[in-house]
């Protein structure tokens, strides 16, 4: 059972965290009134911007020179967010200045996200005359993947806490630290003003304009970086078109999962990691392959009881933003 749990919760952790990242970038952009359903595609296109950048990096080195570590992870991640951000923008184009729907503009990012992704994914493919429909950055993501020097003298310690490459801490200091600001900064409240009530945060002097661009950009960015993490960490710097799967989905799901607070989202989604990949470990046989599918609906259904059980709690803490725009029909002046 011991060697079982060493096997499976590292999995898991690293099933979570494009998860952490998504959920958090989420919960944020929701906490300002905006229900961002780009998040899917956010995550593609911080993925393939990323890939973008260390692409040229890596073909820009002379045969037998030696990468620049710092500039290895910089260019990537430099990349990564700023086609976030950019994405971001967009978004809140079309849903704060122009006043769009907020669903379907989310819908249609996504679409338009993974087409992005696998044009230019395409692309690197053919320019590479790679013979299969991948292309592999493993120099660069060495770097991105490597682990403390001193986690393997540390036994099951090492390997269960310390063994992950730095984007899986930084998604953890980022959402204790989104936690923070939300709950115990005064930009966190007027934030959570401009959730629940934008007409009245406008009345009280709070640019609402300012906080909903603001906040959806910093949460795509963030998202962003659970793209960037999937190819360079966990996929080990290969990039396959259509690979990410539904990760952006599951990571929305995690939103309401945790009631929308992001430190929740830290252990959550290491749940939902173990989930993700539990119909591994359950043994069906070869006759019955169909029931891994069942098997693949499990956070799914989770998040629907726990949907259930917080709605007929009705406590307002387990809430959405009261803003939130759950129907597509417009209420107050900020269109919410």
């Amino acid at each position: 059972m011991w060697n079982f749990l060493l096997a499976f919760i590292p999995r898991a952790i690293v099933q979570g965290i494009p998860l952490l990242y998504g959920s958090t970038g989420e919960i944020v952009t929701e906490k300002s009134g905006n229900l961002n359903l780009g998040i899917p595609g956010v995550m593609y296109v911080g993925a393939i911007c990323g890939v973008i950048g260390s692409f040229f990096y890596e073909h820009s080195i002379p045969e037998g020179a030696s990468m620049n570590g710092v500039l290895a992870i910089l260019i990537p991640m430099v990349c990564c967010l700023l086609g976030s951000l950019l994405m971001g923008i967009l978004y809140c184009f079309l849903t704060v200045t122009l006043r769009a729907n907020q669903n379907v503009t989310g819908l249609a990012m996504t679409t338009f996200g993974v087409g992005f992704g696998n044009f230019f994914g395409g692309s690197l493919i053919k320019l590479v005359n790679s013979d299969v429909p991948s292309i592999a950055l493993s120099a660069t993501s060495g770097f991105f993947s490597k682990s403390l020097p001193f986690a393997a003298k540390l036994g099951w310690f090492g390997k269960l806490f310390l063994s992950y490459g730095f984007l899986a801490y930084l998604a953890v200091a980022v959402a204790l630290a989104a936690s923070y600001i939300l709950n115990h900064t005064r930009i966190g409240l007027h934030l959570r003003a401009v959730g629940e009530n934008p007409s009245t945060a406008d009345a009280a002097g709070i640019n609402v304009a300012k906080y909903k661009y603001v906040t959806t950009c910093i949460g795509c960015m963030i998202a962003g970086l659970g793209g960037l993490y999937y190819v360079m960490d966990y996929a080990c710097g290969v990039w396959s078109n259509d690979a990410f799967g539904d990760r952006g989905w599951l990571a929305i799901a995690l939103v309401i999962f945790t009631i929308w607070r992001p430190n929740l989202s830290v252990l959550a989604s290491f749940l939902f990691g173990g989930l993700y990949i539990l119909y591994l470990y359950i043994p069906t046989g070869m006759d019955h392959m169909e029931y891994q599918e069942l098997y693949k609906m499990i956070p799914y259904v989770v998040t629907l009881v726990v949907l259930v059980v917080t709605s007929i709690r009705s406590k307002r803490e387990s809430q959405p933003p009261a803003r939130l725009p759950v129907s597509p029909k417009p209420s107050g002046n900020w269109g919410f």
